[in-house]
């Protein structure tokens, strides 16, 4: 398809709060990626498999559901592990780095059609750039600005995006990035997940002003002094 401009559709590029820490502390805390061993590879390993009960509980300790945790792999680039986070209700998100600064976002999310497809109507979100480039690649769509582009498929209810600027990274890096997105496994996750206890600060804060009875108003009593 003729790249053609069109309405704005590229989500925000800063994913969460956790996720603008990785912008801050490019290179540090990083790691291979986790697709970059192979099913086989781990399989023969003499490492046990990781507990999936305790997998379960370090996503749910983290706000995370673990079936939409994916991961990717690109060449150079490398995790971010202070990055991942979780996106809006149940969605995840994390940032790879390379050691020149450049930033790949995967984010994970249940969206309309028009976030993924970039051709069939406005997609939501606040104003952005332009659009100077909206095409089917595949099984995927690319969609470009100016200043940056994504890669963008639907699976399962959800859209798995992998973006980033133009000046950081190449289109062919991105692509390759985003056929290389899955969701990951019982060993990935194990990798990817914060470790038990380090997602217990993230859970609600209990309120206690909150009455045991009730409509769960909260109490706003007074002394006498006022």
């Amino acid at each position: 398809m003729t790249p053609r401009s069109r309405l704005p559709r590229l989500r925000p590029l800063l994913l969460t709060t956790t996720l603008a820490l990785a912008l801050a502390a490019t290179g540090c805390g990083t790691e291979p990626a986790p697709g970059s061993q192979t099913a086989a590879d781990r399989s023969s390993s003499a490492d046990p498999a990781p507990d999936r009960a305790e997998l379960e509980a370090r996503a749910r300790a983290a706000q995370l559901v673990a079936e939409h945790v994916w991961v990717t792999e690109a060449a150079g680039y490398a995790l971010a592990r202070q990055s991942v986070g979780v996106l809006g209700d149940d969605g995840f998100g994390s940032v790879y780095t390379e050691p020149d600064g450049g930033q790949i976002r995967l984010s994970v999310e249940r969206l309309p059609h028009a976030d993924a497809d970039c051709t069939d109507g406005p997609a939501s979100g606040g104003a952005q750039e332009p659009l100077v480039a909206c095409e089917r690649d595949g099984e995927q769509w690319y969609r470009a600005t100016e200043s940056g582009h994504a890669y963008a498929r639907e699976q399962g209810g959800l859209v798995v995006t992998l973006s980033g600027t133009r000046q950081e990274v190449d289109r062919a890096t991105l692509r390759a990035a985003a056929l290389a997105a899955h969701r990951a496994d019982d060993y990935e996750l194990d990798q990817v997940l914060p470790p038990a206890g380090e997602g217990a600060g993230r859970q609600p804060v209990e309120r206690g002003d909150l009455p045991p009875v009730g409509d769960g108003a909260p109490n706003n009593d007074v002394g006498t002094s006022g």
